[in-house]
């Protein structure tokens, strides 16, 4: 995965629609496929009228609604609409990835593992570019430091380390 230029006015416009997209669709089809199911299995009702023990229609119809919303996602994830939102996405997932192995990939990289030192540097850009696309400052302040940290280590050793090599499958070094 390469790194891109992302802007953050249309990435932040492109998520709110789509969060605003994905929970309506999972409200109106969770209803839908409730009442639904409902109307169609519903236990007998009690004296007073109510409906008993539909409890498992209700959760079937947000399972099946939570269903429905994935495939259409997972559908029109490559639209162009989506790229800015899709890429975060899979960054974050990248993220993941990299931080069960973090403590390997750290300990590789105070042994100037380049591969370590290539992740590492890889890891705290894109971190530092989805906390800025996503207004996370809390935490940008020490990031910055790690960075400064990584690139001071880096220097002294006269290493050549670029975030262009970085490659997921480096990763499976590090298992």
């Amino acid at each position: 995965m390469k790194l891109q230029e992302i802007d953050k006015v249309v990435y932040r416009k492109h998520l709110n629609v789509v969060t605003i997209a994905l929970v309506t669709s999972l409200i109106l089809l969770s209803l839908a496929f409730g009442t639904g199911l409902i109307a169609l299995f519903a236990d007998a009702k009690d004296m007073s009228g109510e409906a008993t023990g539909n409890f498992h229609l209700n959760l079937l119809g947000v399972v099946m609604a939570a269903i429905i919303s994935v495939v259409v996602l997972m559908q029109v994830k490559d639209k162009p609409y989506l790229a800015e939102v899709y890429y975060v996405w899979r960054l974050k997932a990248l993220h993941n990835r990299v931080y069960r192995r973090l403590k390997k990939i750290k300990a590789a990289a105070a042994n100037y593992d380049i591969d370590a030192l290539v992740i590492l540097s890889f890891y705290y850009q894109t971190q530092k570019q989805v906390y800025q696309l996503d207004n996370n400052t809390l935490t940008l302040r020490k990031l910055e430091k790690d960075i400064n940290d990584l690139q001071a280590a880096i220097s002294e050793h006269n290493l050549i380390v670029s975030i262009e090599d970085f490659n997921a499958e480096l990763l499976n070094k590090f298992k």
